[in-house]
């Protein structure tokens, strides 16, 4: 029986690029310094003849989480935990009901009480939106990923999960921890 050993991948110009925008954003230890960058390879551009050359940015881009989605397995979350959150084991520490309101009024509640929920140090809460009438769902239902993932809120949050597979009118959010 022989062990088989991994060989060690060479990492894409993609993946360069990425480490090298979320290195930038890094503070270095006392007493250390950041390496230097490495080049990237960027594959050449092929325009007419009659075009221009094209301009490549090399501002490294700023690395934002990616979005949330509802029942879909967030990046960096432990499988236990979120195994928790969408089985409904973990219970809302807060609850917020948009029965019977308008959008506009439902997105600005949504986003005190997140900011709310955050600020006092809350893990889980609980949104409740309802299903709506129609067979995709009402406005909320439909409106909250949305309001999830706009800049100010989406630093806020790790998952979302709806508790019950039946009930798709209740969403628990996983909250950040306060640092």
């Amino acid at each position: 029986m022989s062990l088989s050993r991994r060989r060690a991948r060479a990492l894409s110009a993609a993946d360069r690029a990425l480490w090298q925008a979320y290195v930038v954003r890094v503070d270095p230890l006392p007493g250390r310094a950041l390496p230097p960058p490495e080049p990237v390879d960027v594959p050449p551009v092929v325009t007419a003849p009659q075009a221009a050359p094209a301009v490549q940015s090399t501002a490294p881009q700023a690395w934002q989480p990616p979005p949330i989605q509802v029942n879909v397995t967030p990046a960096g979350l432990d499988d236990k935990r979120w195994r928790a959150l969408r089985r409904g084991r973990m219970k809302p520490e807060r609850t917020l009901d948009l029965h019977g309101r308008r959008a506009q009024e439902a997105h600005d509640a949504v986003r005190g009480f997140l900011q709310d929920a955050f600020v006092d140090g809350l893990r889980c809460v609980a949104v409740i939106t309802g299903r709506g009438s129609s067979p995709e769902g009402g406005v909320l239902r439909r409106e909250l990923p949305h309001w999830l993932n706009a800049p100010d809120m989406r630093r806020l949050l790790l998952a979302a999960a709806h508790p019950h597979a039946a009930n798709t009118g209740a969403v628990h959010l996983l909250l950040r921890r306060r640092k």
